[in-house]
């Protein structure tokens, strides 16, 4: 059983969840900036259903993509999947199984959020979320494969996991999370193009047309520059249209990172192979710093410390 236990977590790739808390804390964040009452009982279902839709999505995905991943000669640390089913350590039929069970939790867990009263807006975006997910990979849409699976994950992660987190607390969406989210939408897209480079080739053979396929690298690598630009020109508008003045300034916080990873796509590190471990790296951890930075900066608000912005 340990045999199978430890490739098993590996499959679930579990470093990745920390962002699923992220989100979903940021929404729940943007709930108490604006004075809902917390609803802890609600929040630990949101919780779960999150959680278990990303497990299932990480097995789903290592599954319906073994031929890419099979035909994959250059994975990373962050793209080319777990390497757990390629390397034969548990077969594809575990995957599938263990992806059919997440996925039976995370309904479950949206059982339990309409149980609890969270509200059928709740109900009805963490069906989509799931819905979407499971269809990121799993046929017959597989979404990833007809240039559709940048935009998928942006939606999915950085959008609706908020507006979920946001949505069980406060009861129906609001404008707030969706100006707060879309310097993050802009980054989970540029973060998924520099991840799919390494993945390229084996894409290519398995069919999966990914964006960085249909745009060709050097497209991609100047829509990825772009992304990062759109980012930050956004930011006065978003907080002319009501998004607070320290979520703004948290946002700008790692501007010198975004700045350094627009360079290095534009001078072509996405050719570079030796380059592909540390690009995906920084990229996340764009990501990462600036919704964890947004999260802070909505609880200091709430909180009310007073800071000199």
């Amino acid at each position: 059983m340990l045999n199978k236990l430890i490739p098993l977590t590996r499959l679930a790739r579990p470093l990745f969840l920390v962002g699923g808390f992220v989100f979903y804390g940021l929404g729940v964040a943007i709930a108490r900036y604006e004075g809902a009452a917390l609803d802890v009982t609600a929040l630990l279902w949101g919780q779960l259903a999150v959680t278990a839709a990303q497990l299932m999505t990480h097995f789903a995905n290592d599954t319906f993509d073994l031929a890419a991943d099979r035909a994959n000669a250059t994975p990373t640390r962050w793209s080319g999947g777990s390497r757990v089913l390629v390397e034969g350590l548990l077969s594809a039929r575990v995957g599938l199984g263990a992806a059919l069970v997440s996925g039976a939790v995370a309904l479950l867990a949206v059982v339990g959020v309409a149980w609890v009263g969270a509200g059928g807006w709740a109900v009805a975006l963490l069906l989509a979320s799931i819905a979407l997910a499971w269809f990121y990979s799993a046929p017959p849409l597989r979404l990833h494969s007809r240039g559709l699976g940048e935009l998928t994950v942006a939606l999915i992660v950085p959008v609706l996991t908020p507006l979920v987190g946001y949505t069980i607390q406060q009861g129906a969406p609001g404008r707030l999370p969706l100006l707060a989210v879309a310097p993050l939408a802009c980054f989970q897209v540029a973060m998924i193009l520099v991840i799919n480079f390494p993945d390229a080739a084996g894409d290519h053979h398995a069919g999966k047309r990914t964006l960085v396929l249909r745009l060709g690298g050097e497209r991609a690598a100047r829509l990825h520059v772009a992304l990062l630009a759109l980012a930050y020109l956004m930011l006065p508008l978003l907080v002319l249209a009501g998004l607070p003045g320290i979520v703004a300034a948290a946002v700008l916080l790692p501007l010198p990172l975004a700045a350094w990873l627009a360079w290095r796509m534009a001078r072509g590190d996405w050719r570079n192979p030796a380059a592909w471990n540390s690009l995906g790296f920084w990229s996340i951890g764009l990501l990462m710093a600036t919704a964890g930075l947004e999260l802070i900066a909505f609880l200091v608000a709430w909180i009310g410390i007073p800071l000199p912005l």
